[in-house]
């Protein structure tokens, strides 16, 4: 990896509605105060609104660009948060799908929680790979060809390239905890 989490990039992509709220900013606010340069990358460059438990208004932040202006040759890391509304929208749109199997193809890491796998499903790049999500996408999951497992985190290695996968919200300190470890 990039052997120092000061040095290293990191790339969340979103929707700009539907992230489940601290699936995004838990791992923003947490890689960024540790010294990793993250870029917030939406479909618009308009307010990302996010939601707890999929339905209650969320925080509002502002991305720093689209994710169809960023490369994954200029990120170490790829985070797709979760939240129904707004991996359902990634998982069909070309330029998220695109990154997804980028960074894969490049050797380099993804994380992905809850719902976030979905846009994995729909990139191709579950087969062979074991994770945990949301037990709500656990048939998509092992249809794509993956292994669905029951863990607050779970690390993979397969295929030439790192996952790291989450079920939920309860699960971020795992999460972003295994990101940072994965950074140096």
């Amino acid at each position: 990896m990039t052997g120092s989490i000061t040095t290293a990039k990191v790339l969340i992509i979103t929707q700009n509605w539907g992230i489940e709220e601290t699936e995004l900013t838990r791992p923003l606010r947490d890689l960024r105060k540790a010294g990793a340069r993250v870029t917030l990358a939406a479909a618009e460059q308009a307010p990302v609104e996010t939601l707890q438990h999929d339905r209650y208004e969320g925080e509002r932040l502002d991305p720093d660009t689209t994710y169809d202006q960023v490369h994954a040759e200029d990120s170490d890391l790829l985070v797709v948060p979760g939240g129904t509304t707004n991996v359902d929208r990634l998982r069909v749109a070309e330029a998220p799908i695109a990154l997804a199997q980028a960074f894969a193809k490049a050797g380099k890491p993804l994380a992905a929680i809850c719902h976030g796998a979905w846009l994995l499903v729909n990139a191709d790049l579950l087969g062979g790979k074991t994770l945990t999500s949301t037990r709500y996408i656990k048939r998509d999951v092992e249809n794509a060809g993956g292994v669905q497992v029951n863990e607050p985190v779970h690390i993979d290695d397969a295929q030439g390239w790192r996952l790291i996968t989450s079920r939920k919200p309860d699960d971020l300190d795992a999460f972003v905890g295994a990101i940072k470890d994965t950074l140096g």
